[in-house]
């Protein structure tokens, strides 16, 4: 409509002068002249071709920075789920399914892998549908993944055959029962469910009690069998028969079908309510480590739980732990979270602690975990909703007051402010419980090194906004892009703004905006040239009025900080180096002016989804400098530097970067 308004003007226009004067005023951006279009939408036409110039300008770029979208391939266009920066400098971009429920029924998995300083790209191959699971950087580089999808939810209405979880249990103890996805329970009154997936039924174990406890045998008598507590595994199953007649509402005993003798003695189903209600997504329990010099997924143990939205966060012993998720039956964990273990490659049971899916933990003093009540979505709005420091060794959670608008945590933005030594967590906007309308602009802050932390209001965010992403910068500040209003960016509700939050003056100031809305299942990142790449988005509607569905945001755009536009020719930069910290925790590196160097920040690469990163973090190094060289000490405390790969940042007294140095903590 615009372009035929401008298309109308120029054949109105026959004098040349008119026309000279007419791309003078646009291409060099002087004054704008408007009087001449008389139709609004050419107006508009005009007003964005101005913004377009104004943007493009060097001193905007200096003041606010500047975004490029990145030209991919149609072959490697992905749903960008998940994103983490390896110590490669790629960065891996998970889609598994993708939300696609055509792929899933396909077995069709992606992941790309992208290297933003060559701008290529390239195909992994995909082993189990990853979409939805949780992820963290281990310490020798690796990235562990673990969980995802194993079924697609079934909505009010979509449910034709009554669904559930079935409990299997095996009392022999010198075997364990294998089960084939396909395998049929059946009542005594003939009802029958079929399980969806493949399930292994542990050994029982002999009973607990006194040695020795086993009734007095009689001469000639048999002794009577050890007590035994049955193995037990859970299953998802379904009606073999559409309709009503197969809801069970009460727990029944069921034969498995094609079991005979003792095997069928030993092994039966007891089924759990079995519905026709709606079915949420459902877990699964695999995990791999993916490889970034191989550039290849390793499998390693599964977890004991499967998990749909779980969170992973790294401890500072270098294990990880695993919590929260929906389960086998789409059931939310009651609190069974579960520790990896790097060099076993095995998992263990944790600490026994309930929280909505995707919970926000963050490692701090002491090793313990601060939840900021930031989640993604899954769990009832009264449980688990209320930030506080979580002791893992004691397994006590003292909470955290003074958080405003608390009932709007869901989707919202948190993180451990740089530096990291001040102990200080921030959270940003959010919205309410589920598909709620609600948002907010609130943030807030709180310090942990205080004896009684209480948080307390930051500056308010531009509007309500969910789905932000937060990015720690190489100069201390916090980036913000992106997110919407409404859930899903439901109503055309994508907010296009961006904006830099400074921890010590505790206020926002203006950055350039983004040309792509981003909302649910958007990610955002710092790169190893110290920009910021953003992916995905996953909208409910394409338009204001909610009547066309969504289609995912396959497009990724980089934004370019004000510094480098300033000073990104002259910025600091670092040579040689060790690629391992010594023991005595200093590293030295050349530099043409060390004079230059300002300040020496240690940065965590980030897993990011679902606005969640617990990984990202910013420690402040000792500095010390000669004639040719920098020297930089690292803190020996592994709950503030838990060991993994980090990027060594430089700054200059302006705040340019220098591009990372990659270093190994161990």
């Amino acid at each position: 409509m615009a372009r035929n308004a401008e298309n109308k003007y120029r054949k109105s226009s026959r004098n040349k002068t008119t026309r000279t004067t007419r791309r003078t005023v646009l291409g060099v951006g002087g004054i704008m002249v408007l009087a001449g279009l008389n139709a609004p939408a050419a107006v508009e036409f005009a007003g964005e071709e101005y913004h377009e110039y104004k943007i493009a300008q060097p001193e905007y770029q200096a003041k606010y920075g500047s975004w490029r979208r990145v030209d991919i391939p149609a072959k490697y266009r992905t749903n960008a789920i998940h994103a983490a920066l390896l110590h490669t400098g790629k960065v891996l971009i998970v889609a598994g399914s993708g939300n696609e429920q055509k792929k899933f029924n396909a077995g069709s998995f992606d992941t790309v892998l992208w290297d933003p300083k060559a701008n290529t790209f390239k195909k992994i191959p995909t082993p189990a549908d990853f979409f939805c699971s949780g992820h963290t950087q281990l310490p020798d580089g690796r990235l562990l993944v673990a969980g995802g999808t194993a079924r697609y939810e079934l909505l009010d209405g979509e449910v034709k055959r009554a669904g559930g979880g079935m409990r299997i249990k095996n009392e022999n103890p010198l075997k364990a029962v294998f089960l084939k996805k396909g395998t049929r329970f059946r009542s005594p009154a003939g009802v029958e469910y079929v399980s969806r997936f493949d399930v292994t039924v542990p050994k029982a174990k002999p009973a607990a009690g006194p040695a020795g406890a086993v009734g007095a045998v009689r001469p000639g008598q048999a002794p009577a069998p050890a007590p035994v507590v049955a193995g037990e595994a859970r299953v998802f199953v379904e009606a073999v028969d559409a309709g009503p007649m197969s809801v069970t509402e009460q727990q029944a005993q069921y034969d498995i079908v094609g079991l005979t003798g003792k095997d069928a003695a030993n092994t039966y189903g007891l089924s759990e309510k079995i519905t026709l209600d709606k079915q949420d997504f459902q877990g699964i329990r695999a995990a791999y480590e993916f490889d970034p010099v191989a550039e290849r997924y390793v499998p390693v143990d599964p977890m004991q739980k499967a998990r749909w939205y779980p969170t992973l966060v790294g401890l500072d012993d270098g294990r990880v732990l695993a919590v929260s998720g929906l389960d086998d039956v789409g059931m939310i964990d009651p609190g069974d979270n579960e520790i990896y273990d790097p060099r076993t490659k095995k998992w263990s049971p944790g600490p026994k602690r309930y929280f909505p899916t995707y919970p926000a933990l963050f490692l701090t003093k002491g090793g313990k975990l601060f939840y900021t009540s930031s989640n993604a979505g899954y769990g009832p709005a009264d449980q688990g909703r209320e930030p506080g420091l979580w002791d893992l060794r004691t397994n006590t959670f003292r909470k955290v007051p003074g958080l405003r608008d608390p009932d709007e945590t869901e989707t919202s933005s948190s993180l451990l402010l740089p530096p990291a030594q001040d102990q200080k967590v921030m959270i940003l906007g959010g919205g309410g419980v589920g598909e709620s309308r609600r948002s907010t602009p609130r943030t807030a802050v709180v310090d942990l090194k205080q004896d009684n932390p209480v948080f307390k209001d930051g500056p308010d965010l531009p509007q309500g906004t969910r789905y932000l992403n937060s990015v720690i910068m190489p100069d201390d500040s916090v980036f913000t892009t992106n997110g919407s209003e409404d859930y899903r960016g439901r109503s055309a509700s994508n907010i296009f703004k961006a904006q830099f939050y400074d921890p010590k003056s505790n206020a926002f100031h203006e950055a350039a905006a983004p040309t792509v809305g981003r909302n649910y299942h958007s990610e955002a990142l710092l790169l190893p040239d110290g920009r910021v790449a953003t992916f995905g988005s996953d909208p409910l509607f394409d338009d204001q009025q909610n009547t066309k569905l969504g289609h995912f945001e396959q497009r990724m755009e980089v934004f370019t900080p004000p510094a480098l536009h300033r000073n990104g020719k002259n910025r600091p930069a670092l040579e040689g180096g060790p690629q391992e910290l010594g023991k005595d925790r200093r590293a030295t590196y050349r530099t043409d002016h060390p004079e230059r160097v300002a300040k020496a920040r240690l940065m965590r690469p980030s897993a990011v989804t679902h606005t969640t990163d617990v990984e990202q973090r910013s420690i402040e190094l000792g500095l010390t400098k000669d004639a040719h060289s920098v020297t930089v000490a690292v803190p020996d405390d592994r709950a503030l530097v838990p060991p993994g790969w980090y990027m060594l940042f430089v700054t200059d007294a302006q705040g340019t970067p220098s591009e990372a140095r990659w270093i190994q903590v161990k």
